[in-house]
């Protein structure tokens, strides 16, 4: 027999989620909000999935509707817990992954009385969300109305942003009144405006006279119509196209390594390759060096392409163009000249160069992280969805050949805090196998990550556990101090090899290059559990292989 919450709110809010089709409910276990557990567990429209952690939870839900490509929702209990899901719902509001977000909340006049696990919660994200919103309990007058429009515009507004909108719900006790049949609910219509996109006839006079066109593309999922779109300007080389890892996009004409193309570029070169009009697309960059280049060329345009950011990232924006990239490009192409450009040449001339020092510096390069990055570049299987932390990994991986996948990193706010709970979420919601490649300080942080029953046994970590956070041997500065082996770097002795264990995983390790070379088959096999593979790098002064790779760069072949 069925066993649903006997609060009105918690029927409403329910009833609103299955009529727009959000069936995924990420639940953090506590009192207040376990109205909410019960009820959504006895839908047979959604699945619940238990994550203590609040701040991984959070990570998880961000990771499922990622994968998934609509809302997900998470709930938890009131007080503290609600504060641990701010870190991902930054970094959903910067990436515009869907959230609805669902506190549970004590009465409204029990804020600052000191009453237990009650603090200011109603607008607890506001500058991170694209919307705020407070039900009323069932007790005040209208509550039935204006709960059920209040849901409706909280859901609408989570689909149209593409972003984490928030509910809390003040839920007075008793809190464990269960009924048996619920009331009819009134079906909904759904009121989403389809945004519409008007061509401006200037752009393509614009385009038509400028002679040196760059499109950069930062962050964004897998665009396969957009992938077309921007390999026929290419065809003839009328554009340079600029790529990352994370742009998710591949072609051999477009330029997918810029760090390895533009790292030794000076004044002249700023002036050399600077275009007449930049066209960014996506969100964002990686590469702090191509945001140097640009913003020292000042390009004499740049449009920005995307439905809900327009950042001025280069300080010369100046067409903010409200659209789908896709939707965009297929009325560009219709109105524009494609002639070949020397533009082009001049940075095809450049990436020959860079390439083939690449390929002969490739070899000297011994068992490092580097060396890791270079070898997983080759043997990672096709069907695998790619995700990196932040810090070193996702730098590395700009460098090698990761475009061949569906690649991932949280880079709306660049953090490490939830980088294994976000992989492990996408995981849990795709039937192709999955694969995180970590840094040791960016696993650790994150351990509750691997507190998930829901992880498939596909999922596959790489940590490489270089003893410390080496980023900050690579970039200029902290070096140079005396805090920097424990306050910066953060040196330590830890190993996997246990957590691996506790959690379920199997563990293996590597600790030269022979040991390596050795299990790197057996670990992308099939098996009946996740799968850890640990590679050792420490004391093997990475930063100095990856410097070492920049000066050879430079050398004349």
């Amino acid at each position: 027999m069925k066993q649903y919450s006997s609060i009105r709110s918690v029927q409403i809010l329910a009833h609103v989620l299955q009529q727009y089709g959000i069936d995924k409910i990420v639940v953090s276990p506590g009192s207040r909000n376990a109205p909410l557990a019960i009820h959504f567990s006895e839908m047979d429209e959604m699945q619940c999935y238990s994550i203590v952690d609040e701040r991984s939870a959070a990570f998880v839900g961000m990771g499922m509707a990622k994968a998934l490509k609509k809302p997900v929702a998470l709930t938890c209990t009131s007080g503290s817990a609600a504060t641990n899901y701010y870190p991902a719902i930054v970094e959903a509001f910067y990436q515009n992954i869907p959230l609805l977000i669902l506190t549970a909340d004590r009465p409204a006049d029990y804020v600052d009385i000191f009453d237990g696990q009650t603090i200011r919660q109603n607008h607890l994200y506001q500058q991170h969300s694209y919307g705020d919103f407070q039900l009323k309990e069932d007790k005040e007058e209208g509550s039935y109305d204006y709960n059920l429009d209040t849901v409706k515009k909280a859901v609408e507004l989570c689909f149209e942003k593409s972003g984490p909108v928030h509910i809390n719900i003040p839920l007075s006790e008793p809190l464990y009144n269960l009924v048996n049949e619920l009331p009819v609910l009134p079906s909904l219509e759904s009121t989403i405006q389809k945004k519409k996109f008007d061509f401006a006839p200037n752009l393509t006079a614009e385009w038509n006279t400028s002679k040196r066109i760059l499109i950069l593309v930062g962050s964004q999922d897998p665009n396969p119509e957009l992938q077309m779109q921007l390999s026929q300007l290419v065809k003839n080389h009328s554009v340079v196209v600029l790529t990352e890892v994370t742009s998710n996009l591949n072609n051999e004409k477009f330029f997918s390594h810029i760090d390895r193309y533009i790292f030794n570029f000076g004044e002249e070169d700023f002036k050399t390759y600077a275009p007449d009009l930049l066209i960014t697309v996506g969100q964002n960059v990686v590469s702090k060096k191509v945001k140097k280049f640009l913003r020292e060329a000042k390009p004499k345009h740049h449009w920005h392409i995307d439905e809900n950011w327009q950042p001025d990232t280069y300080f010369v924006l100046d067409r903010n163009i409200e659209a789908k990239p896709e939707v965009f490009f297929s009325k560009l192409l219709n109105n524009i000249n494609l002639e070949p450009s020397p533009y082009y040449n001049l940075w095809d001339v450049l990436r020959d160069k860079a390439d083939a020092r690449h390929d002969a510096t490739l070899p000297k390069i011994g068992y490092s992280d580097f060396y890791l990055f270079n070898m997983l570049s080759d043997v990672i299987p096709a069907n695998y969805k790619v995700h990196f932390s932040n810090s070193s990994a996702i730098r590395y991986a700009q460098l090698f050949d990761f475009n061949k996948f569906d690649c991932y990193c949280n880079r709306g706010t660049s953090g490490i805090d939830g980088c294994t709970s976000t992989a492990m979420g996408f995981a849990m919601m795709t039937d192709e196998p999955t694969l995180l490649i970590t840094g040791d300080i960016s696993f650790f942080y994150d351990i509750n990550g691997l507190w998930n029953q829901y992880i498939p046994p596909f999922a596959r970590i790489v940590i490489f556990n270089n003893g410390e956070g080496n980023i900050f041997r690579i970039i200029p500065g902290p070096s140079d101090t005396n805090a920097v082996d424990e306050l910066i770097a953060t040196q330590h002795h830890k190993s996997a090899e246990l957590l691996a264990k506790h959690f379920g995983f199997d563990y293996i390790k590597a600790e030269d290059e022979l040991s390596l070379d050795r299990v790197i088959e057996t670990f992308f096999k099939p098996g009946q559990k996740p799968k850890i593979l640990e590679v050792m790098t420490k004391g093997l002064h990475n930063e100095d292989q990856l410097k070492a790779y920049f000066e050879n760069l430079k050398q004349t072949l």
